[in-house]
């Protein structure tokens, strides 16, 4: 067997950004949710599903959490210990998860910088790749006091923001990325703003939508849209919590989600000169004393490369290339093959 030495400008890479949408069956918005009648996570989150449970196409595009600081609107796990709810642990959580640590308060913006509580959507796992696609998605809201429309604002800002979990964006009210142009709230600190700060925070790196409670809660004229939460100290408060925003997302009836991914290629040329690879090893081309079988094979010799081997300096095989069909080699050709190895 004959090797050919790759020189270091035979090598290129690449990397090209994928879009993909994110729900389940490629399907870019999501306008019908389904929960479980008998959720098994209990007071800490409720999944939604793409189709009823009970169908075969039924699965989990994300859950809702909502959390609190000081562990109002779900009951404690101990009665001796009144502040040790699901919704504190949920909060603490997520609030680790954001900033990397336990004591960082939850930033919405100008109007709400320390929020004590929060409303979580992660979205599951096996619905995105490497992150979500800012600027792509849209979600509606729909409560007793309107409906609004939400977008991050990555189309508006000139410098990320970075915090532990990564890339961070305000949600607003607009669309495809961008604030709404009107109306400004009277009061808001900016263009897609409520009062009470913005409507939470987007972190594609981590598939994670967080809601600012205050901001929806609050009624049309101060940008929200009356959405009711119970501080009550129950699992029905927890439970009620949890409803009433899957609620207000099935009467939005739009979730819009893409997901990105960045794909690396590495492309390496193969260059077979006229002279190389014009005889072949084939152990069936041979009789059992060492003759030819093929006579005109001796002055005319030709091969027909299917496969390109990519070996290292210890002669171990590290990948396989194939070609669609064979390629004819003889002394009066030379050949060009460009193996695209992705990861």
């Amino acid at each position: 067997m004959s090797f050919t030495r790759l020189d270091p400008s035979d090598f290129v890479v690449s990397s090209d950004s994928v879009t993909a949408p994110a729900w389940s069956n490629n399907v870019t918005t999501l306008t019908s949710f389904f929960t479980a009648s008998a959720a098994s996570t209990g007071s800490y989150y409720l999944d939604v599903y793409n189709a009823a449970v009970t169908s075969n196409t039924s699965s989990v595009q994300f859950s809702i959490a909502y959390g609190h600081a000081l562990g109002s609107g779900s009951a404690p796990l101990n009665p001796l210990v009144l502040q040790n709810t699901p919704t504190r642990i949920n909060f603490g959580q997520y609030r680790n998860l954001i900033y990397g640590d336990a004591e960082s308060a939850v930033n919405f913006g100008p109007g709400n910088t320390a929020s004590i509580n929060l409303i979580a959507i992660p979205v599951d796992r096996n619905r995105y790749k490497e992150s979500l696609f800012p600027g792509t998605w849209n979600l509606s809201l729909s409560g007793s006091a309107g409906i609004v429309k939400l977008t991050d604002n990555s189309n508006d800002v000139t410098t990320v923001n970075y915090v532990d979990g990564g890339r961070v964006y305000y949600i607003v009210s607009g669309s495809n990325g961008s604030a709404a142009t009107a109306p400004l709230i009277t009061g808001a600190s900016q263009r897609g703003f409520t009062v009470s700060g913005s409507y939470g925070l987007f972190l594609p790196d981590l598939g994670l939508f967080v809601l600012n409670p205050l901001a929806l809660t609050i009624n049309q004229a101060g940008g929200g849209i009356g959405l009711n939460l119970s501080s009550n100290t129950t699992n029905a408060a927890a439970s009620l919590n949890m409803t009433n925003i899957v609620t207000s997302i099935i009467q939005g009836a739009n979730f819009q989600l893409n997901s990105q991914e960045t794909i690396s290629s590495d492309y390496i040329f193969v260059r077979i000169k006229n002279q190389d690879y014009n005889y072949t090893t084939n152990p069936s081309f041979i009789t059992g004393s060492g003759t030819l079988i093929y006579s005109n094979f001796i002055n005319s010799p030709q091969t027909f490369p299917t496969t390109v081997g990519l070996y290292n300096d210890n002669n171990e095989l590290l990948a396989v290339a194939k070609m669609s069909k064979p390629l004819t080699k003889d002394f009066t050709k030379e050949a060009l093959i460009r193996v695209k190895l992705d990861f």
